[in-house]
């Protein structure tokens, strides 16, 4: 039952773990501080476009592949820009030492928009990977 609904958790937990780490302030950690310059940004675009590839699969999964590669792709990219835009606005509101930034939600849309050519580029084309299940 795990193996039929592996992209569903899968993409389920991912969500969940963005969703802490983008809620949970982590400067109470008495750890060493990296100095590398723009890796919030890469973060950003990371998690959003490992997060349109795994919602792409879950989406194949849940409909077992009848609802068409653009759509799911055009779907999934628009879910994600649009809960990325929710999450800065409820750090803003509701968080004190997290802000809204319009450059995280720039990383956040072009790493979506990413994982989606990257889904297309796999799924489409003479490549063994097929959409319909």
């Amino acid at each position: 039952m795990l193996r039929k609904y592996g992209y569903t958790l899968f993409f389920a937990g991912w969500m969940i773990l963005i969703t802490v780490l983008s809620l949970v302030s982590f400067s109470s950690l008495d750890s060493p501080k990296l100095d590398i310059p723009y890796i919030d940004k890469v973060v950003h675009f990371s998690f959003y476009c490992v997060s349109t590839f795994l919602g792409c699969l879950f989406l194949r999964e849940l409909t077992g592949g009848k609802i068409k590669m653009s759509k799911g792709i055009f779907l999934m990219v628009f879910v994600l820009v649009l809960y990325g835009m929710i999450i800065e606005v409820v750090q803003e509101a509701f968080t004190d030492e997290r802000s809204m930034e319009f450059s995280d939600a720039l990383a956040n849309t072009l790493g979506a928009i990413t994982g989606g050519v990257i889904i297309n580029y796999l799924f489409s084309g003479k490549r063994q990977l097929k959409w319909k299940i």
